[in-house]
């Protein structure tokens, strides 16, 4: 389980693009056979991607936690990007296909993953947050996300969102998830940029097309940075940073967040005109 450590806006204002990337950038996360893990010091967040092959991958506890197993003091939020998948926890099988969604309470002590055909294998991406209390584990189509519209293609950022894990979906302690998709012809996401001061946040881009990629724009207000996103990768979004991306083509992204409240609406706005 690889750590990252928080860094001020003072420190990213003199960041180069190297450092940056190295922050705030998390390049491999997924590799088939395997199942990798990133430590956010922001909120204590734990990201993963995990893909099975021929054999099932269970989640295996890490030093980084110390706890008696990984969810002994934590809740999890699982969706699939890839092949239909199985999760096995505590004994009980849940069928994931392509963008469900499940929760995984604190106390949950054996969970496997396994794709259903290692050609086309399921493709879990994985956050984490602790939690102070035991809410039940939960499985979502994405159907069952109720997905709306937002956007308009005359100003490129026509999208669905599917709210899995919210105040009004999906129960949980303090982490909040969901995914966007962006409608062909469009290209930009959360639009307008914003802050959220009482949470982090992590992004997850897939479903980027071959040789295309995204702009992820970051950082204080007038105070901005960028770094290019290729697909299946992710971004560690801190509390004080805007967040937003323009792709070369459509796309899709995962967002999942944790911190002072599950209020999806909880957002400081900046207004174009004041973004430098």
């Amino acid at each position: 389980m690889e750590q990252r450590y928080e860094a001020s806006p003072r420190e990213v204002e003199r960041m180069n693009t190297k450092e940056l990337r190295a922050d705030f950038l998390v390049e491999s996360l997924f590799a088939t056979g395997k199942a990798n893990f990133v430590y956010s010091h922001y909120d204590r967040m734990v990201m993963g991607g995990v893909i099975p092959s021929g054999k099932p991958i269970n989640l295996s506890n890490s030093k980084t936690l110390k706890s008696k197993y990984f969810l002994e003091r934590r809740e999890i939020g699982i969706i699939n990007i890839g092949g239909k998948g199985t999760i096995t926890a505590d004994g009980k099988t849940y069928k994931l296909g392509k963008l469900s969604c499940l929760y995984l309470g604190r106390g949950t002590k054996k969970v496997s993953f396994k794709s259903d055909n290692k050609k086309t294998p399921a493709k879990f991406f994985l956050f984490s947050a602790p939690a102070h209390k035991t809410y039940p584990n939960t499985l979502y189509s994405k159907e069952k996300a109720l997905p709306f519209e937002l956007g308009a293609s005359k100003t490129s950022n026509h999208r669905t969102i599917y709210k899995y894990i919210h105040g009004d979906g999906i129960q949980s302690c303090q982490v909040v998830m969901g995914l966007t998709v962006l409608q062909d012809g469009s290209v930009w996401n959360t639009m307008p940029a914003h802050t959220h001061d009482r949470r982090s946040e992590v992004y997850l881009y897939f479903d980027v097309p071959k040789n295309q990629g995204v702009m992820h724009f970051m950082g204080e207000p007038q105070e901005t940075r960028h770094l290019w996103v290729q697909n299946n990768q992710a971004i560690i979004s801190p509390p004080w940073s805007i967040h937003a991306g323009s792709g070369t083509a459509s796309y899709s992204f995962i967002w999942a967040m944790a911190g002072e409240n599950q209020d999806f609406s909880d957002m400081d706005f900046i207004e174009l005109k004041m973004i430098r």
